[in-house]
This record gives C-alpha cells, sequence and structure tokens, in this order.
C-alpha cells in the first residue's frame, strides 16, 4: 500500500514539471511576439505565427525572430535609412517643407527678376499712355 502512494505521487511531480515544462517552452517562444506588441511592430502577426512554427522548426528561426521583433523603434521606425539617420518622421517632414519654402520664394524671385512689370501692371501703363 505504501508503494502505491508513493507511485501516485512520483506520477504527479512527473505530470506537472512536464506541464509546467511545456508552459516554459510557450512562454518563452512568446517572448518576441510580446516585444513586438509592446512596440506597436508592424509585422507583429507574422512575429508571433512565425514563433509557432519555430516551436516544430526546433527553435531555429527564435533567434531570428528576436531581432526581427527588436529592430523596430516606435517613432523611428527600423533606422534602415539610407542616408544613416535617426531621423523621425516629422524631423523629416519638416525638413521637406522647408526646402519646398525656399523652392517657392526662389522661383518667385526668379519670376520677378525676368519680368519685372506685371501683365495687369503693364495693361495699367499702356492704359495711362493711350
Amino acid at each position: 500500500m505504501e508503494g502505491r502512494v508513493l507511485d501516485f505521487i512520483a506520477l504527479g511531480i512527473l505530470v506537472s514539471v512536464v506541464i509546467i515544462i511545456l508552459y516554459a517552452v510557450v512562454y518563452i517562444h512568446d517572448i518576441p511576439y510580446n516585444i513586438a506588441k509592446k512596440r506597436n511592430h508592424p509585422h507583429v502577426h507574422a512575429i508571433h505565427t512565425a514563433g509557432w512554427v519555430s516551436l516544430f522548426l526546433m527553435h531555429a528561426l527564435w533567434p531570428f525572430l528576436w531581432i526581427w521583433a527588436t529592430l523596430y523603434v516606435p517613432g523611428k521606425g527600423f533606422g534602415m535609412s539610407s542616408t544613416g539617420s535617426n531621423k523621425t518622421e516629422a524631423d523629416v517632414l519638416a525638413e521637406h517643407e522647408a526646402t519646398l519654402l525656399a523652392l517657392q520664394a526662389r522661383i518667385s524671385d526668379l519670376e520677378q527678376k525676368q519680368n519685372p512689370a506685371s501683365p495687369v501692371q503693364k495693361s495699367k501703363a499702356a492704359a495711362k499712355e493711350a
């Protein structure tokens, strides 16, 4: 009778250890998904799906998923611009607007130099002469 109780206790410990290990594996494989979700990653669902696929591929994809999830930084994106700068979209937009305003001012200056009197002023001057 005593050996039978110990067998059930050992079986209970074995089942609980297996459940804990399975839960830990799933939890570890969800780390890249949780990182991507926290950072509002644009590919959060792909990272989650690839995490589950990685479970069946003996964890081969998991390090790449971690890198993929951590590459995205909110406000900056992936940080792989061709200019090599870490400007935000708002900074780039403000820079483009300033360039556009400067170009518009330059065009209006060139137009004034080319045609000092506007057509309206020319017609008024012609009417006065006549």
